[in-house]
């Protein structure tokens, strides 16, 4: 065997021992808090550095799954990391072991430091690093040696008992190597099987959300009018399905809250601070609304929103407990992540603006995923300054002196939803020649959407059907029947709310408070 492949065994040996660390460090951190998990830990780290415009192009390029995207790059990292701790090991020992050592402490140094985190937090990486350490020294002294031939003229000396028990230049077996790699291998998957048995809390806390009945609402929603949802095959339905509702946020682990030991505390600038309980919540007088809510995220045409019945108290009135002080005019929101956004106090006690704090969606409780037990919902702003999930506190602070989260990264303090329209149908491609259906949904939530229009080809602006709506905190659907002749066309659409403002043809992007501009489709009819 030569260098190169001694090498690439090596190279094997630093994957192997680095993962079953990885594996080991996921245990212990599942019987720490699985928040600790070096992990989840790096990726929440890289998430809080990555500048606006990279998370604007992993929105756009990957939506919904730049997450998983997000650990999978990790993932590929990792192991090229393990790869050359493995053949420098190998090659240059003892700096295999002692980048693997680096990598940890580097782990451990994050874990402690983000949001909630306690000086246990360093453990599992602190642990994991050992264990892969130790394992990248034995599997790595395991290598198999050359197996180069001997010089043909060397003489070899037979002992009285007739067997050659070993051979100048003999060394360790491929069969034994692949065995200790192996067995290793094998250990790495049964700690990552026993982490997520000792990490079921999540599966737990899923038993309890389906056991729980909501209370009705003591101020229930207005009935969907029939003519909300136009039923255009394609077109998004007028609320939409929580399995497929959009979920942009920055936690890489859903968290997982047990109502029993769930509360909300009102502090900061007020005369009287309170913590609210799980049953404490359920006992109030609930509100029931429907509401759209957008990701600042979303850019001209995208999916980054959706519209659902929510079932909460108004926030207002838990201010108005409260008493917020005369020179307050922010509530800091903050989930249980540590996450944070910063809200105008002034949107949260508008009495004609139902802010809630939610615990229902569409007839059910919050999933997991959109914030159970408890979130924000607040009408005609967008997620990143108001739509805090699994949510904990309220600070009742001043833009002055507190920021949320995504502030500091680059994104406005102050984010209204900017008006906008989308085509849903048909979608860019080919399309049969008569009678096209185009239609989409148009939104401006809090004014409310009056008026929708088509423009073919460039050409004179064309009334679009609109759709009833429950009020001016959804979207409204929209219908356009078109004679399209052959050849290809463009289509484009553009919105006018209910105080009279038509949709700007600017473009801009998300970053720093929201996109804007028309949406175009290309088609080719045929």
């Amino acid at each position: 065997m030569d260098h190169s492949t001694g090498g690439r065994w090596a190279a094997l040996a630093g994957v192997v021992a680095a993962g079953a660390g990885l594996a080991a460090a996921e245990l212990v951190a599942a019987v720490v808090d699985p928040a600790a998990s070096p992990v989840l830990a790096l990726g929440a780290a890289f998430v809080d550095v990555v500048p606006p415009w990279l998370k604007d192009v992993a929105v756009e390029w990957f939506g919904t799954a730049d997450k998983a995207v997000l650990l999978a790059t990790m993932g590929l990292v990792l192991v090229a990391g393990a790869a050359l701790a493995g053949w420098l090991q190998h090659r240059r020992p003892p700096w295999g072991g002692a980048l693997l050592g680096a990598v940890g402490v580097a782990l451990a140094l994050i874990a402690v430091n983000r949001p909630g985190a306690t000086a246990v937090w360093a453990v599992p990486s602190l642990l994991g690093v050992g264990a892969a350490v130790v394992l990248l020294r034995v599997l790595v002294a395991r290598v198999p040696a050359s197996s180069a031939a001997l010089p043909a003229a060397l003489p070899v000396t037979v002992p009285a008992g007739g067997e050659v028990t070993a051979l100048p230049g003999d060394g360790p077996s491929r069969r034994s190597f692949l065995a200790w790699t192996g067995a290793t291998a094998a250990g790495a998957i049964v700690a990552l099987v026993a982490a997520r048995v000792v990490s079921a809390g999540s599966r737990a806390v899923e038993v309890v959300r389906e056991a729980i009945r909501l209370p009705a609402a003591a101020t229930p929603a207005p009935a969907v009018p029939p003519g909300a949802d136009l039923g255009v095959p394609g077109a998004d339905p007028y609320i939409s399905p929580n399995d497929g509702f959009y979920r942009i946020d920055t936690a890489l682990r859903i968290p997982t809250v047990d109502p029993a030991d769930w509360s909300l505390r009102v502090t900061g600038l007020v005369d009287e601070p309170f913590e609210l309980t799980w049953d404490e919540l359920l006992a109030l007088p609930l509100t029931e609304h429907h509401v759209t809510l957008a990701c600042v995220s979303n850019a001209v045409g995208g999916d980054l929103i959706g519209n659902a019945l929510w079932l909460g108290y108004p926030i207002r009135e838990l201010l108005a407990r409260a008493r917020p002080q005369a020179d307050a005019d922010m509530v800091l929101s903050s989930s249980v992540d540590g996450w944070t956004a910063g809200t105008p106090l002034e949107v949260l006690t508008d009495p004609d603006r139902e802010s809630l704090l939610a615990i229902g969606m569409n007839g059910e409780p919050l999933p997991e995923r959109h914030g159970f037990p408890a979130r924000l919902v607040v009408p005609g702003l967008y997620g990143y300054v108001s739509a805090t999930k699994w949510v904990t506190e309220l600070k009742v602070t001043r833009f002055a002196d507190d920021e949320g989260y995504w502030t500091p990264r680059g994104w406005s303090a102050l984010g209204p939803v900017k008006l906008q329209s989308r085509i849903d149908v048909p979608r860019s491609g080919s399309v049969g020649a008569g009678e096209v259906v185009v239609a989409g949904v148009a939104w401006a939530q809090h004014t409310g959407i009056d008026a929708v229009e088509v423009s073919i080809d460039d050409g004179p602006w064309q009334a679009a059907e609109v759709a009833d709506t429950v009020g001016p905190d959804t979207w409204r659907q929209w219908r356009y029947v078109w004679d399209a002749p052959p050849g290809d066309h463009t289509i484009t659409v553009r919105a006018t709310d209910a105080d009279g403002e038509v949709q700007t043809s600017d473009q801009a992007p998300p970053a720093p408070d929201g996109a804007t501009g028309w949406h175009s489709v290309q088609v080719s009819v045929g």
